[in-house]
């Protein structure tokens, strides 16, 4: 699309929300001209305060599947929109409800700690939920002595063992997206550019490896902990070692620095679904509704919210 095409329907898309007294949340893999028309933009985390915490009487959510299934069981009132229902997630699909059930009756007594990528069934069954970006206090949070069942990304599991001294009983999901950043790929950067700040997701393939805690420079991340670092540091380049979408708005977030992916194909096509002519027409045809069943959602959402409380 043209510029002019862009700013036509952003302020097509801002006048329905406006009248459909909707709020629009986009997550920070979002193609950047929906970024651009959002409310608020944000990792899993933000967007579930933000879900819970807003007073529009609907939220269109530009995200994947589960992102808006959370938002609905924290807004059980809300009308929740996804601008294309096929938007699902290559994480979540790594475990069901099922299988999770199974995994509990071999370890009774376990704690169950569910990674936000996960569906609400699979959130019904947990103890706690937990992003990226806390994670860890979540962990922290549960006594020492306590059997914990983690699931389902390997690689943030294994991180987390590191961070945390803790010994993880491991589910072996993983993001595809993820997944695919290797070792190789910081070694590359490292040896070409080696005045750059490393920013790593924990959810990717070299975030457990002792490279990646090897150096100063590098620093394992969620996608709002690489927005704050950037703002605060006073280096000038940055390379990012997870999804590419979240390139603009670290450049819109802080301007004159310089931030280049380490690997250019890490991008999600789960996330890249969601354009910006299927938010105007969820706004304007009012679909496609996420519904959960409530005994799924009640059951859910004590998990959620220990898991926004913990922060």
């Amino acid at each position: 699309m043209t510029t002019a095409e862009i700013t036509t329907l952003h302020e097509e898309v801002r006048t329905l929300a406006r009248e459909r007294g909707a709020v629009i949340l986009a997550h920070n893999y979002q193609v950047p001209e929906v970024q651009d028309v959002a409310d608020y933009v944000g990792d899993s985390l933000g967007l579930s305060r933000q879900a819970a915490a807003t007073d529009a009487e609907a939220i269109v959510f530009c995200g994947v599947h589960f992102m808006a299934e959370t938002a609905k069981i924290l807004s059980p009132e809300k009308t929740v929109l996804i601008p294309d229902l096929d938007a699902g997630c290559s994480l979540a699909a790594s475990i069901t409800a099922e299988q999770l059930r199974t995994w509990k009756a071999e370890n009774p007594g376990a704690i169950v700690v569910s990674y936000v990528n996960t569906t609400a069934e699979v959130k019904a069954e947990s103890d706690y939920c937990c992003t990226s970006g806390n994670a860890k206090a979540v962990i922290d949070a549960i006594p020492r002595d306590q059997e914990i069942l983690f699931l389902p990304d390997m690689y943030l599991g294994l991180w987390l063992e590191k961070v945390t001294g803790r010994k993880l009983n491991i589910w072996m999901g993983e993001c595809h997206v993820h997944a695919g950043i290797k070792p190789a790929d910081i070694e590359r950067w490292q040896q070409s550019d080696p005045e750059a700040e490393f920013m790593v997701h924990p959810e990717c393939g070299c975030a457990s490896q002792a490279m990646a805690f090897g150096n100063e420079r590098t620093h394992i991340l969620s996608t709002e902990g690489m927005i704050d670092f950037s703002k605060q540091s006073p280096k000038e380049r940055f390379l990012v070692a997870t999804e590419i979408g979240i390139i603009h708005r670290l450049k819109k977030e802080a301007p004159g620095k310089v931030f280049e992916p380490v690997n250019k194909n890490a991008s999600c096509r789960f996330m890249k679904m969601i354009t910006l002519e299927k938010t105007r027409d969820a706004l304007r045809d009012w679909k496609f509704e996420v519904e959960v069943d409530p005994g799924i959602a009640e059951r859910a959402r004590g998990a959620i919210e220990r898991m926004v409380a913990l922060g």
